[in-house]
C-alpha cells in the first residue's frame, strides 16, 4: 500500500523554524514528485511547495519563496520542507503528497494531480 507520512509539525513562534518530513512507505520515491500543501481554518487547501523527481524543478508560491526550502533525500524515501522565518499566517495543516513525474514536465503545485496523501501534520505560529 503506497503511504506517505508527514512528521515535524509543532508550535513555534513567530520567526522561528521547522523542518517538516514526508516519508514514504510502500513505495519508492524515485519516481515520484513531491508536493507539500497547506490548509488552515476556514481557508481553502494551498500549494507551498513541490520538487521533481530528480530534484531538478522546485516551485514556491510568493507567499513562502525565500523562507521555505524544499528538499528530498532519495536513499532515505523522504523528502523534507524546511520554513524558516515563520508568521502567524503559515499556521496551517501541512500535507504532503505524491504524484507519478511525467517526463517534460515540471512538479505541479495543483492538488487535482496528486493522488497519494498524507493525514497532515499541525503547525501552529503563536507567540
Amino acid at each position: 500500500q503506497l503511504q506517505v507520512v508527514e512528521s515535524g509539525g509543532g508550535l513555534v513562534q513567530p520567526g522561528g523554524s521547522l523542518r517538516l518530513s514526508c516519508a514514504a512507505s510502500g513505495f519508492t520515491l524515485d519516481y515520484y514528485d513531491i508536493g507539500w500543501f497547506r490548509q488552515a481554518p476556514g481557508k481553502e487547501r494551498e500549494g507551498v511547495s513541490c520538487i521533481s523527481r530528480n530534484g531538478g524543478t522546485r516551485y514556491y508560491p510568493d507567499s513562502v519563496k525565500g523562507r521555505f526550502t524544499i528538499s528530498r533525500d532519495n536513499a532515505k524515501n523522504t523528502v523534507y520542507l524546511q520554513m524558516n522565518s515563520l508568521k502567524p499566517d503559515d499556521t496551517a495543516v501541512y500535507y504532503c503528497a505524491a504524484m507519478s513525474s511525467r517526463p517534460g514536465f515540471s512538479c505541479s503545485a495543483q492538488e487535482y494531480e496528486y493522488n497519494t496523501w498524507g493525514q497532515g501534520t499541525q503547525v501552529t505560529v503563536d507567540s
